[in-house]
């Protein structure tokens, strides 16, 4: 079985069911675990994905305007690594390949005949219906029910850690940004982590996509803490976005920025791919919100609390 992954989470399935040696391609955000970085990158961007979060988004918006790809997919790489099965998403176009730039692909190759296996996920069910779907389409069914399982039972255990650590104080209430100008909330399975984690999410609804919001909705509910996560940056991509919210007027009069509840997280890594590490992604959301459960490992490389006075 020769399997191409289009999307980083997909690829982190791919090598959770045990079945790394049977990718023999990636897309060009896949990167992790480490050693998948050796295969060959089947997909480029077409916009400058090193530019700020505001000129980002216009290039995204102008693509899409003008009915644009925002990734290009080599098909000629494609039909040299001649897969049996090429997992992509149908979930978010700007996020990551879509269904359609495969498709595209494949009909420019006539000859390239793979089975596409089209991942959505939404809410954290959705995500495990995408484990078992990759699974069976590379004969590891079993390996894909285990995997699940122990997802759920991992992140069981969190949810209660962080139930008891809660007691019977009220649950803080949750800003998660992901995307800092123009300013995003996280919706789809974000709310549902805020949740298990022992908090209550302000903005977005589980299972819909993530909701713009203006400044005035971020200062009219005056959140407890906030988690600025944005899409695809890690942590010191984060750190530079910083000033677009810290310049807000009105910023340091928030609930959240006087209290020092404001964390940065490498949202690249953890909350914005629909795999295996939403596990450490709840942990993380866990870690924030009850700094009794803290424990080395992942404050510092994952996420970081910014200082009162940032």
């Amino acid at each position: 079985m020769r399997a191409v992954s289009l999307i980083a989470s997909a690829t982190e399935i791919v090598c959770a069911l045990g079945l790394k040696d049977s990718l023999v391609g990636r897309s060009h955000e896949c990167d992790y675990p480490e050693a998948v970085k050796s295969l060959p990158a089947c997909t480029e961007p077409t916009i400058d994905v090193s530019a700020s979060s505001r000129d980002i988004d216009t290039q995204v918006r102008r693509s899409l305007k003008d009915a644009l790809s925002i990734y290009r997919v080599n098909d000629e790489l494609l039909a040299e690594l001649k897969p049996d099965v090429i997992l992509t998403q149908t979930q978010c176009e700007v996020c990551a390949v879509s269904l359609k730039d495969v498709e595209a692909a494949l009909a420019r190759r006539a000859g390239l005949k793979a089975r596409v296996v089209s991942l959505c996920p939404n809410r954290l069910a959705d995500v495990y219906d995408d484990i078992r779907r990759a699974s069976q389409a590379l004969e590891r069914p079993v390996a894909g029910a285990e995997l699940v399982g122990q997802m759920r039972a991992r992140m069981e255990i969190i949810s209660r850690a962080a139930g008891r650590a809660l007691g019977n104080s009220p649950r803080p209430r949750v800003a998660c940004i992901e995307w800092v100008e123009p300013l995003m909330a996280a919706g789809n399975w974000m709310p549902e982590l805020v949740e298990m984690a022992g908090g209550t999410a302000v903005f977005g609804r589980a299972g819909v996509h993530s909701p713009a919001i203006t400044p005035d909705d971020l200062f009219a509910a005056d959140p407890d803490a906030i988690v600025v996560s944005p899409c695809g940056f890690d942590l010191p991509r984060a750190l530079a976005e910083m000033p677009a919210l810290a310049n807000l007027p009105g910023w340091r009069g928030l609930r959240a920025v006087r209290g020092g509840r404001v964390f940065l997280v490498d949202g690249n890594q953890y909350f914005n791919r629909p795999g295996p590490r939403l596990v450490d992604s709840l942990e993380i959301l866990a870690e924030i919100l009850h700094p009794s459960l803290r424990r080395p490992g992942l404050q510092g490389p994952a996420w970081r609390a910014l200082p009162i006075s940032a």
